[in-house]
């Protein structure tokens, strides 16, 4: 038999073994940190809409009434009205931006 090179068994079940492991260390630790993540990028979000609210203050002279009008105007996309985490961006009469739980259910 001629001395082919290649992979044994043993060597092709260790290197599974490594990746196994290093999976098992990762997963866990990324699925933990998605709250913080989302909540992160809902707070980001929650800024841009007040940068937003105040650019359609200097152009038009007063506040939006609601999300609904920024996003009438060209301010927001629709997509850009709630947070990764199903929070809802709203906006008050005195034009604080909030980030409030949704109210519809499944």
């Amino acid at each position: 038999m001629k001395n082919e090179k290649g992979f044994t068994l043993i060597e092709m079940m260790i290197v599974l073994l490594v990746i196994s492991v290093l999976l098992i260390i990762t997963v866990p630790n990324v699925t933990q940190h998605n709250a913080t993540i989302n909540k992160k990028g809902c707070e980001a979000l929650v800024k841009m809409v007040e940068g937003q609210v105040q650019a359609y203050n200097i152009d038009n002279k007063k506040l939006p009434k609601d999300i609904t009008e920024l996003v009438t105007a060209k301010y927001l996309n629709a997509s850009e009205t709630s947070c990764p985490d199903g929070r809802v961006i709203t906006l008050t009469a005195g034009g604080v931006v909030e980030a409030v739980a949704s109210t519809a259910t499944n």
